[in-house]
């Protein structure tokens, strides 16, 4: 790799404190051949006063230096997530290989449930790199290093790899591929595909760039060729290929047999002819105990212990749960193993590392207890954060140059990088850029002769969440958000207003007293199912009452004629006559206003092709910069879109195109990147959402997104004052404004824009058509961007008949864990079991019970079934002010668990929430379940 870059020799400077020194020298007197030799027994080496990035670099440094495998344990798979994230940007920095990531299962054993597919995927990855040294640096929750496993050799073979000219049976080949995860398909499209035609093998391994063909001749293999899966035509010629697995838990038939015999007659109908069922996984210490843990895997391992007394409660916790779930599984009468078949206890998880280093990571230096035989405190402080303040962030890098301090400012990417030279340069800051990726150290080469010592500021791309500041150094490094994140606005509560609207249930959700409508006569109420004489035989009928008690019998027969009357929830129609000429009038005014509002459509459409819309220009060097600020990797569907949504931008006639895609898929991203866009060319965007809460989160996303450039967003809801709405009004008329963000209120008269230039309209589905054509009429030449999940029939009709454009976002994106679904009758048990799990893990819960009556008891049961949880309860009969309190608490995880109607589908996007309970889910529509599944 040659020479050390000047950044990672500044870094390396953090290697030659003595409180380092000393900390290398104790683990390496308890180096794992030292202790195998002579039988010692050590106790941990604590290391005090790290903040968690400091201890993020510090477990990179030791493994640097010390030229050992390091496991480092968190406290929870969000903490090891964070940690990974940490780890990886220190590694890359100091030119080091990067961390594996090994979760710990999603569910626990006794909840009668598979672990989830991606959840398996990443554990066997990881799992697997560990045993075959092809990692070195592991980041995993304490629950997973105490979880009992297969031994190492195991997991080696997960991992096959192949060369030209090998020997190998194509037929153990495929139920090799088969028992790790993979699944035919022809042709192979995707990661974990595999086809086979005669000789010929084509498979997709696991973060592999290509798939690759097996040409076999007999049983050797003649050509290893890469392909591409779209034109699969062949790209080149590759030596070897190493097939990743995709479960941890190979499913052979002989296994899955054995299991059934020792269960008995326990549910016999999942175990006919050894096939998989749900939860087999945790079975198999019944017939083949796990005697090993990820410490077996790489015995010369150093263990950095993320403060170890939160690990302790972690995993008493742990057991608890544990030991209460077997418990009720036991009284169930199911055939489980105890607890100790699947984890260790904390001592015993202790006792394990007592052959090898340990370090304990904490950041109080508290007093050490008996065990530790040595202590070193290092001074490290969080590196500050200036919350896109300039200003500020310029007086304290001349502060700390004024104190001899070098500085590193880690940038998104280039076009960020130079916008800081640019405003160092200005202000006369002394700096030096390190070009351009930190993929490869040795393009910094070209500065490596140039003295790191001297004070300065350092420009480098870089992908560290937190930085540190290290006084005895006097090195600060700045994270790559640190500087232009944006800090949470709080939300103002505003005055009660009316109900809120929503969509009433499905019409299998009929209840007695319901409204109902005819289509010949009109309004009703819904009395039952009567069984009446006709013609002689016995029938049942729908009975509806109308005006001065007229009864109507309807036979189930004509069901078509009726469906549930839809509005507000809570609203009282009048009742129609029957044999009046009131309905008749109704549905005649109602065709022709649909008629009326058809030809403004055509109209409309028609003048939209024919106006002159504005043509944005190419990107400039800001657009590129923001791009590259994304921080996740781009689907190639989302690519695919943001270029249609850009040449539909660029040319003269106005853009109306729909976007649709699941939730979380990345539409959020498209609007974003078309309304910098409009606002670079001094065009006004609108974002219009359905709820006021929606708007609040879109005005968060979009101030951070936009942070370091100069593009103004403002909220216009209730969420604002009446005086602080006239002044984003007058700021609006006048320009002052780039980005307006709200709901309905963005329709009123009193909304005058300076230049409107863009139109996005979230979750599409949700706004009546004159809602969306008013705003589009009042600038027939603006572009309009339509964001939606699950677009109403209307709009797609539109989008196929080529009135609208549309793109589809289809692929998920890239480490997203597929929605797992399990349908299953009401249980007590089986909602405790879910709520205790995720709540657990620090996540949120919805319970979603879509009727407004029961709803307080179903609350009551949730409180019951999970004590420590505080829940809420939200629907769309609550006062508005209420309603937004309920959200915005669950929001900001002031709640854990939100008891609430199908309200909750209205876009919301809450990162902790990642268990939806949906009872009576039997009594909902396809779309609606769809819409609640993505939340």
């Amino acid at each position: 790799m040659g020479k050390a870059g000047p950044l990672q020799s500044l870094l390396g400077e953090a290697a030659a404190s003595p409180e380092f020194r000393g900390l290398v020298r104790e683990l390496e007197r308890r180096a794992p051949s030292l202790a195998q030799a002579t039988g010692a027994v050590f106790a941990p080496v604590r290391a005090t006063g790290l903040t968690a990035a400091a201890k993020a670099l510090l477990a990179a440094l030791l493994r640097r230096q010390m030229r050992v495998p390091l496991l480092y344990i968190a406290s929870s798979n969000r903490a090891a997530e964070e940690t990974f994230d940490l780890l990886n940007g220190w590694a890359r920095l100091l030119g080091e290989p990067g961390p594996v990531l090994i979760p710990t299962h999603d569910i626990h054993p006794y909840q009668g449930l598979s672990p989830h597919a991606d959840v398996s995927e990443k554990r066997a990855l990881g799992l697997a790199k560990l045993a075959s040294g092809q990692a070195t640096l592991a980041v995993l929750p304490v629950e997973a290093a105490a979880a009992c496993i297969e031994p190492p050799d195991f997991y080696r073979r997960l991992i096959r790899t192949l060369r030209r000219h090998d020997e190998v049976s194509l037929e153990e080949l495929l139920e090799h591929l088969e028992a790790t995860g993979y699944s035919r398909h022809d042709p192979v499209e995707m990661a974990g595909q595999f086809s086979v035609r005669g000789g010929i093998l084509d498979v997709f391994s696991p973060e592999a760039g290509r798939p690759v063909r097996l040409e076999l001749v007999g049983d050797e293999i003649e050509s290893l060729r890469e392909f591409d899966p779209e034109t699969q035509r062949s790209t080149g010629t590759v030596e070897k290929v190493s097939l990743l697995p995709l479960t941890e838990f190979p499913a052979r038939k002989a296994l899955l047999a054995e299991l059934s015999a020792r269960r008995g007659g326990h549910r016999p109908e999942a175990f006919a002819g050894g096939e998989l069922f749900a939860g087999w996984e945790f079975l198999v210490p019944l017939v083949q105990p796990l005697t090993h843990t990820v410490q077996d895997l790489s015995p010369q391992a150093i263990l950095f212990l993320d403060e170890p007394a939160e690990l302790r409660g972690e995993m008493e916790r742990l057991w608890l749960l544990l030991e209460a779930e077997f418990q009720q599984a036991r009284e169930e009468g199911a055939v489980v193993p105890p607890p100790g078949a699947f984890y260790l206890r904390w001592d015993q998880l202790l006792e394990l590392g007592r052959q090898r280093p340990v370090v304990f990571a904490e950041e109080l230096r508290l007093p050490a207890d008996q065990e530790s035989t040595a202590s070193f405190h290092f001074s490290t402080r969080p590196a500050p954060s200036f919350h896109g303040n300039l200003d500020r962030c310029l007086k304290e890098m001349h502060a700390l140059l004024a104190q001899q301090y070098r500085i590193v400012f880690l940038t998104s990417g280039p076009g960020e990088t130079e916008r800081l030279a640019e405003l160092f340069a200005e202000h006369r800051l002394p700096f030096r850029k390190a070009e351009p990726s930190l993929d490869v150290p040795a393009s910094w080469e070209r500065i490596a002769e140039e003295d790191c010592s001297v004070p300065a500021c350092w420009l480098a791309r870089g992908a560290l969440p937190q930085g540190v500041l290290l006084p005895d150094c006097r090195i600060v490094v700045l994270g790559s958000h640190e500087l232009f994140d944006a800090s949470p606005v709080a939300a103002r509560p505003a005055a009660p207003r009316s109900h809120i609207s929503t969509f009433l249930s499905d019409f299998r959700d009929l209840e007695p007293g319901d409204y109902v409508v005819h289509v010949e006569n009109g309004i009703g109420l819904y009395r039952g199912l009567k069984e009446l004489v006709a013609d002689g035989m016995p029938q049942e009928f729908m009975e509806l009452e109308y005006k001065d008690n007229d009864r109507l019998y309807v036979p189930l027969t004509r069901l078509d004629l009726v469906q549930k009357y839809r509005a507000r929830e809570g609203a009282h129609p009048q009742l129609d006559r029957l044999g009046g000429a009131t309905w008749a009038r109704t549905k005649a005014r109602v065709q022709k206003a649909m008629q009326e509002m058809a030809g403004e459509l055509l109209k409309l459409y028609a003048s939209r092709e024919t106006a002159p819309g504005f043509a944005f220009t190419d990107d400039n060097p800001w657009q590129q910069e923001l791009e590259e600020s994304f921080e996740f990797e781009e689907t190639p569907d989302q690519r695919r879109t943001m270029e249609e949504v850009r040449r539909d931008m660029e040319q003269e006639r106005p853009m109306d195109r729909l976007v649709c895609g699941d939730v979380g898929y990345g539409k959020t991203e498209v609007a974003m990147r078309a309304a910098f866009r409009a606002a670079l060319h001094s065009k006004q965007v609108a974002v219009l959402t359905p709820t006021t809460v929606l708007a609040y989160q879109h005005y968060e996303t979009f101030r951070r997104r936009f942070a370091a450039f100069p593009v103004r967003v403002e909220l216009l809801s209730r969420f604002r004052t009446a005086a602080e709405q006239k002044k984003v009004l007058r700021e609006l008329e006048a320009g002052k404004v780039d980005v307006v963000i709200g709901t309905h209120r963005l329709l009123s008269n009193d909304v005058v824009f300076h230049d409107l230039g863009l139109l996005i309209v979230d979750e599409e589905q949700r706004f009546g058509v004159r809602h969306k054509e008013r705003i589009k009429a009042m600038k027939r030449s603006v572009d309009v961007l339509s964001l939606s999940a699950t677009p109403i029939p209307r709009t797609l009709h539109m989008a196929l008949a080529g009135l609208r454009d549309m793109s589809l976002i289809e692929t998920p994106p890239r480490d997203r864990l597929a929605v797992q679904t399990v349908v299953a009758p009401f249980s007590e048990s089986l909602i405790r079991a879910a709520l205790a799990q995720e709540l657990e893990r620090g996540g949120q819960v919805y319970f979603v019970h879509n009727r407004v009556q029961s709803l307080p008891a179903m609350a009551s049961l949730v409180r019951k079934l999970a004590p420590q949880a505080r829940v809420a309860m939200a629907h769309g009969q609550m006062n508005e002010r209420h309603l937004e309190k309920v959200m915005l608490q669950f929001l900001r995880h002031e709640t854990d668990v939100l008891v609430a109607t199908t309200i909750i589908e209205n876009g919301l996007d809450i990162p902790l929430v990642n268990t939806i309970i949906i009872n009576r889910a039997d009594r909902m529509g396809l779309a609606e379940l769809y819409q609640l599944r993505g939340r």
